[in-house]
């Protein structure tokens, strides 16, 4: 699987409800979530399951604030491609009717100014970030979610072992 990076430099994320001040590193991104065979995203995987695939490519799960960052940038953008609303071209969300993940890159118009392809939409994303009841964060909504989870600020959390069609995931490696 050859995966194409994209560095994304740090700096301090706005993070929570209460806008606390993060310090994020500068990271270097699979410019889309991991593919399978068919350049569909890698989904139906497990959150330990995708945390050890991430390692096996030389890398690991983002954190939440991670994402978060890498999605809004230090302009704090409302969707990763900006603060226009959402529409067809840009995410693969429940209004664009598709009702399944479709091929990763489908909707180049919604990239983060750095780059990085179905941040929003299309499938969610596993972070490395836990919480109570053995759950986990995900980040960026998927085909069937409305425009309002593909917000950058957006949380959800997945229980851990959760295998879905509409979850996969990104890896970030540390410089």
């Amino acid at each position: 699987m050859a995966l194409t990076w994209i560095f994304v430099p740090g700096g301090s994320c706005e993070y929570g409800d209460e806008s606390r001040r993060v310090p994020v590193r500068s990271l270097r991104w699979t410019a889309t979530p991991i593919t399978g065979a068919d350049d569909h995203p890698l989904t139906e995987v497990s959150r330990d399951e995708a945390a050890a695939i991430a390692v096996r490519l030389g890398g690991r799960l983002p954190t939440s604030v991670e994402w978060e960052w890498m999605a809004a940038g230090p302009e704090g953008r409302l969707y990763p491609w900006g603060d226009r609303p959402w529409r067809p071209s840009l995410a693969n969300l429940r209004e664009s009717s598709q009702g399944r993940p479709c091929r990763t890159g489908a909707c180049p118009a919604g990239a983060t100014p750095h780059g990085l392809l179905d941040v929003a939409g299309n499938v969610w994303e596993w972070t490395a970030t836990t919480v109570m009841g053995n759950g986990a964060i995900i980040r960026g909504g998927s085909f069937a979610s409305p425009p309002l989870y593909a917000q950058c600020t957006f949380l959800n959390a997945a229980p851990v072992e959760l295998a879905s069609p509409g979850i996969g995931f990104r890896v970030v490696r540390d410089l």
